[in-house]
């Protein structure tokens, strides 16, 4: 491989992609529609839908909002998928990268009468290109800007320009645009916005946009990444610009990416794990006290002991650890007001305590882990500590698991239980040559 970094990531991301791997990919895309039809049942995903109805009509599905042109369908759509938090992740990006390669991709793939095996070849580009570069931005990117997007929009635009089979300079011109359009700041997670929603959602209409201006020709900068004023060095305090390109010819970055099964920040999902294993062992109403330990992240995202709302309990390792003692692994019900009203659950957030654990931090982000430590009544403790939570590549999700999740995210979006095993079979069946409209025929939007 030779040229900048940006271009050898394209030389990378080019690579053959065989039949495992787009059967891989189905799984997350049967996933992040989950999650973006559950989106639209909430309040920032009806507001995305109501706008999506004034923009104009066209082939692509938005949900809630009707068939519209490929840019708004990759907008609404792009601001859905981490509403309940069930996104996909991949640690060490700190990225979730179905939000926002997976909108771009289906956006450019309905619009043009892309064929499912491609499509699913561009959303294993995408979440290469993206996962590569949040690894490659370093940790202290992640204290002020939100990963998802500003390093998913390399993704999204790498995922259409694979659609649109642009060469290599054309490529490199769309993450360049890219690269000039990647924004989000964490202002919006201590305030209470939408714009986590609009972060996503550009990320994923710009990396649409980005690779359809390369097609018609738009240069773009070659050295976005690496360049002196390129991302690294305006936003990236840390970076280790060389890690986006390691292990070149490694398994694709697909495979190292999480799938959660709980509707909570990946930040609290070790210790609802942890949690889970001390369960069996005691008697709930004779806690004297809770302590989670994590890694600082986790504290800084989710040490929120009196949740209000369904959102600051996702985000809430008080209320998440108490759940799941409480009733067991946490449902979308869990986190509604009746659960976070609950005596039992509020009593037992209010003898929790959280802490950050260095050796969890030091780990952090390779490591997501925790310690939850349950002392009773009398001073006896139960302790149990989780490096992998369920659904990281060393805890895997099963394919049953994550279509059953599917299932469970469709039926609450009000999809009839018909409408969802045809969607099921239709996003299955993409690796093998199945078409997308009969993926979206079955989405109610």
């Amino acid at each position: 491989m030779r040229g900048s970094l940006t271009r050898q990531l394209a030389d990378i991301a080019a690579r053959p992609i065989d039949q495992a791997t787009l059967a891989r990919a189905t799984l997350h895309v049967l996933d992040w529609i989950g999650c973006a039809a559950l989106g639209g049942t909430a309040e920032a995903g009806r507001v995305l839908a109501t706008y999506g109805r004034d923009q104009p009509m066209g082939a692509c599905l938005a949900f809630g909002a009707g068939r519209r042109d490929a840019s708004t369908a990759a907008f609404v759509n792009g601001g859905l998928g981490n509403l309940f938090e069930l996104d996909d992740l991949h640690r060490t990006s700190i990225v979730h990268p179905g939000d926002v390669v997976i909108p771009a991709a289906l956006a450019a793939a309905e619009r043009d009468g892309a064929a499912g095996p491609a499509f699913l070849d561009a959303v294993v580009r995408g979440y290469e290109v993206a996962i590569r570069v949040g690894i490659a931005a370093g940790r202290a990117h992640y204290r002020y800007w939100y990963n998802t997007a500003t390093c998913g929009v390399f993704g999204a635009a790498a995922a259409v320009a694979s659609l649109h089979g642009l060469d290599r300079e054309r490529t490199v011109d769309a993450l360049g645009q890219a690269g000039q359009q990647a924004a989000g700041l964490w202002q919006c997670r201590i305030e209470p916005t939408h714009s986590k929603q609009l972060a996503t959602a550009y990320a994923a209409q710009a990396g649409l946009v980005a690779a359809d201006l390369a097609r018609v020709g738009l240069r773009g900068a070659h050295r976005i990444l690496e360049g002196s004023h390129g991302f690294f060095a305006a936003a990236c305090p840390d970076a280790e610009p060389e890690l986006a390109l390691a292990d070149a010819d490694g398994p694709w970055k697909l495979f190292d990416t999480s799938f959660k099964p709980w509707p909570a920040c990946r930040h609290a999902h070790p210790a609802i794990e942890a949690a889970l294993a001390l369960r069996d062992g005691v008697e709930t109403d004779r806690i004297a006290h809770i302590l989670t330990r994590t890694y600082r992240e986790a504290v800084e995202f989710c040490d929120k002991p009196a949740p209000v709302t369904s959102d600051d309990a996702r985000f809430s390792l008080q209320h998440c650890v108490a759940i799941a003692l409480l009733r067991g692994a946490p449902t979308l019900a869990d986190f509604e007001v009746a659960a976070i009203t609950d005596r039992r659950v509020a009593a037992l957030r209010n003898i929790s305590e959280v802490k950050e654990d260095a050796g969890c931090t030091d780990a952090f982000p390779s490591r997501y882990g925790a310690g939850v430590t349950v002392r009773m009544e009398g001073g006896i403790a139960h302790e149990a500590t989780v490096e992998a939570a369920k659904g990281d590549p060393e805890n895997p999700m099963t394919e049953d698991e994550i279509a059953a999740k599917a299932r469970v995210s469709l039926a609450a979006a009000g999809t009839p239980q018909r409408s969802a095993d045809r969607l099921l079979a239709a996003c299955l069946d993409l690796a093998d040559g199945g078409k997308i409209s009969a993926v979206t025929a079955s989405v109610v939007s």
